[in-house]
């Protein structure tokens, strides 16, 4: 009878430890469900940008698009809770500005351009008006250069003018200046005797 009992503890003990296995392993199953640790995929998205999807215990989705060399953008966060839509979008500096639902139509992917846009981030116009200044400063010079070739030309041609009615006038200023001297030689001449 002592083989009996034994052969039954022994049975008994086996499925105890048998059911106490599978007991641990639902519970790591069910731990592992409801873990607080969010879930997360990496995709490539347009206009060099990549998207980051994560979902966490409590079902909150939020979908993270990073802008690689956007001079506007860095990222846009989209965040959905029990069906309400929220949008952010980031500037370089970190500046934060919630985006219109509507505005652009999917922010997943919009250009960061149209993003930037609708956020209200505006473009860096430095270095337009610096290109604006340096075409300006050309136009400038290349005139500045044109209108002194014809001042200069317009110069040489108004001295050779002044010059030849100079010359003109010196000798008619000659030419009378020996006629006076003549007449009043002759009547110098004419008082003394």
């Amino acid at each position: 009878m002592t083989k009996k009992f034994l052969m039954m503890a022994i049975v008994l003990l086996a499925a105890l430890v048998s059911s106490c296995s599978k007991a641990a392993e639902t519970t790591n199953a069910n731990a592992n469900a409801n873990s607080t640790e969010p879930t997360a995929s990496t995709k490539s998205a347009p206009d060099n940008s990549e998207i980051t999807t994560s979902v966490d215990a409590n079902g909150v989705k939020t979908e993270t698009r990073v802008f690689k060399a956007n001079p506007r953008i860095s990222k846009v966060v989209v965040t959905t809770n029990q069906g309400n839509r929220t949008v952010k979008a980031y500037s370089p500096s970190g500046e934060e500005r919630e985006i219109n639902k509507n505005e652009p139509e999917d922010v997943l992917e919009a250009t960061g351009s149209a993003i930037a846009d609708a956020a209200g981030f505006v473009a860096d116009k430095s270095k337009d008006v610096a290109g604006a200044v340096k075409e300006a400063g050309e136009t400038v010079g290349e005139k500045t250069a044109d209108t002194a070739k014809k001042v200069g030309q317009k110069s040489a041609e108004g001295a050779k003018t002044v010059g030849e009615k100079t010359v003109e006038g010196s000798k008619k200023v000659a030419d009378k200046t020996a006629t006076g001297a003549k007449k009043v030689g002759s009547a110098v001449k004419k008082v003394v005797p």
